[in-house]
């Protein structure tokens, strides 16, 4: 095995790292802020139109663990890479395209092309970085994720106000290919990397993971992670964009500033399972979240905005924790492990835009509301009883966009 990157090139690797989570997530959930717009476009509903996002994260769970597993046997920076590239084609066909039927489509490819870049970027940084530097290098692609996610709703919220939706998209495809050249020229080549015997062992390897009885309960919290973030990010966007509140689908991107809330407190997420044990900090995340999401229901902008926050917050805080386990637990085919807890995750996500389009349509945000409430019960009874008891720490999280 080789020796690791000398500490000189951390700093470089570490922005690469984040500049990676930030391309990725710049692209996946950024419709969200114009959804009540397309809506009246394309004469759809709010169910139809949320298929936007509903195809793309069940492409992301349809591929992510086989990309773990191709990218265990190729190697990791050769794959990031090219799905950096490739990215930018689905995108900017997104901003041409002339009917629901053609977005869709092609946001669906767009999903299939980002497992490659986030799911084997945590490989990587598990792969490269020595222990005492994991942390760090996590953190940054975390804040990045979380920031990319963040700006693909802003920019196409202002530039769907300034000029068009179409617009948008042509600004995300530049912004992924000015990532996509940095990240070739400034993520150093794996030299820790151990390469699998083969994509048979490697697929060996991932069937493994569904012998493990604690990998599988935490995939289950991961799904009901981002089901309740799609549920209410996605169908929020209908309640603010109608009146009393009408907001501007610039209005809306920024709403999504509550995410950064989940980025300052997540570095202290080890503080606070040290001080108070995995699954007590958890259930006592998971009854924060459910009181935020009831917030949502008083006829008030900032207190709906302040229940968002605090469901972002705690979401997050669910993801950093349930994910950390992951990386602590896989001992081998860490990047299939990972690709598995991806599926299970954005699996949730497509069902939560698709089962809360069905309660919108019969009782709107309330049924909403009601939806997230009723998994979080679920959420909190898996962790109660199926979570071990005693877990040693992780450095490493897998960012939900971070949702």
């Amino acid at each position: 095995m080789m020796a690791p990157a000398p500490p000189r090139s951390y700093a470089t690797a570490q922005f690469a790292v984040g500049l990676a989570g930030f391309c990725a997530f710049i692209n996946l959930y950024s419709p969200q802020a114009i959804l009540p717009l397309l809506s009246g476009e394309f004469g759809a509903s709010a169910g139809q139109v949320s298929t936007i996002i509903t195809v793309s994260t069940l492409a992301v769970a349809i591929t992510a663990p086989f990309t773990g597993a191709v990218a265990d046997v190729l190697g990791r920076k050769r794959v990031i890479v090219a799905a950096m590239f490739v990215l930018i084609v689905p995108t900017l066909i997104v901003a041409a395209s002339q009917s629901l039927s053609s977005l869709i489509f092609w946001r669906a490819v767009q999903g299939l092309v980002l497992p490659p870049i986030f799911a084997v970027t945590i490989a990587y940084i598990g792969d490269e970085w020595p222990p005492a530097e994991t942390t760090k290098a996590a953190g940054i692609y975390s804040s990045g994720s979380s920031l990319g996610g963040f700006t693909g709703r802003v920019i196409v919220g202002m530039m769907t106000d300034l000029v068009s939706w179409r617009a948008g998209f042509v600004v995300l495809a530049a912004v992924a290919c000015a990532c996509a050249a940095v990240v070739a020229v400034l993520l150093p080549h794996e030299r820790r990397f151990v390469r699998s015997d083969g994509l048979l062992v490697s697929l060996r390897q991932m069937v493994g993971h569904f012998r493990n009885g604690q990998l599988l309960a935490t995939y289950a919290v991961g799904f009901g992670v981002l089901f309740n973030f799609i549920c209410t990010f996605t169908y929020v966007s209908f309640l603010l964009a109608a009146p009393p509140y009408s907001l501007s689908a610039t209005a809306l991107g920024f709403l999504f500033v509550v995410y950064l809330a989940g980025v300052v407190l997540s570095p202290w997420t080890g503080w606070a399972v040290a001080h108070f044990g995995r699954r007590r900090f958890v259930i006592r995340v998971l009854a924060l979240w459910a009181v935020g999401i009831a917030l949502t229901l008083l006829p008030s902008l900032p207190v709906i905005i302040l229940g968002l926050a605090l469901s972002a917050a705690s979401g997050l805080l669910c993801q950093a924790v349930s994910t950390g386990y992951v990386a602590i637990t896989a001992k081998v085919g860490r990047s299939s492990a990972v690709g598995l807890y991806v599926t299970s995750f954005y699996l949730g996500g497509s069902f939560g835009a698709a089962l809360g389009g069905v309660a919108w349509s019969y009782g709107r945000w309330p049924a909403c509301v009601a939806m997230v409430i009723i998994m979080l019960v679920i959420m909190t009874l898996i962790v109660t009883y199926l979570w071990a008891k005693r877990v040693p720490p992780s450095p490493l999280t897998l960012p939900m966009e971070s949702p």
